[in-house]
């Protein structure tokens, strides 16, 4: 799986500067927390592509700056994100995707290591459980994939886009390939809440790593769209 990624990028990456990197302070000790108890059946499929899913952070905090739960991501206590990643998804036919395969232990080290990427502890360990364990032997092979692919993008300037009168979700895919040009307007997924605000942006991926059309492409071209700039 990692060969392949790596092998991906090798085209890619010359024609993709580094992802923007938030000001994060990691704390000294962390530690990991258990695995989730699964919220589904265990399905066990052939991997057919993959989801990059990126939270859009100041949408998630704009209410939750005061949740414990939230703490580390909405807090300031590691710092202000932008985008953050959810997680990386094996996806098999559309519809369907492998999930709660057998997983080992997520090692707090590994949590720590990632914690600028995806700030939160249990959002890690649920990725990990419900849909790394799937794709990857380790958890860190698993998260070092998720984090290939994330070093691969840049970001359209986001405050900027958030100011623009009219913005749609069309707009924004059009700044967000001439961020990342090799990414196709049909491998990026859309995905706003019922009021119209950015929630996640999902590039899709081949089996082979490389980007491919989304199977749903989330908001329409048409769609008007807002960007909560809390940062």
């Amino acid at each position: 799986m990692l060969r392949r990624l790596f092998l991906a990028l090798a085209v890619l990456l010359p024609m993709a500067a580094q992802a923007e990197v938030p000001q994060c302070r990691v704390p000294p000790r962390i530690s990991a927390p258990a695995l989730p108890a699964p919220d589904g059946p265990r399905r066990v499929l052939p991997i057919a592509g993959y989801t990059l899913a990126l939270s859009w952070s100041p949408e998630y905090c704009r209410t939750r700056g005061r949740d414990p739960r939230a703490a580390f991501q909405c807090g300031g206590e590691l710092g202000r994100f932008g985008f953050i990643l959810h997680g990386l998804w094996p996806e098999s036919t559309p519809g369907n995707w492998p999930q709660w395969c057998e997983a080992a232990p997520l090692p707090a080290e590994t949590v720590r290591r990632n914690l600028c990427m995806t700030p939160s502890p249990d959002l890690m360990a649920h990725e990990w459980a419900k849909h790394g364990a799937c794709m990857a032997g380790r958890p860190e092979g698993y998260f070092k994939a998720g984090a290939a692919l994330l070093r691969s993008l840049r970001y359209p300037d986001m405050m900027r886009l958030s100011r623009r009168q009219g913005l749609t979700a069309g707009d924004f895919r059009a700044a967000f390939r001439a961020a990342t040009p090799f990414l196709p307007a049909a491998a990026i997924r859309v995905k706003a809440n019922a009021r119209g605000w950015l929630q996640e942006v999902h590039v899709c991926y081949g089996k082979d790593f490389m980007p491919a059309p989304c199977t749903d492409r989330g908001a329409e071209d048409v769609a008007p769209l807002k960007i909560w700039r809390g940062l």
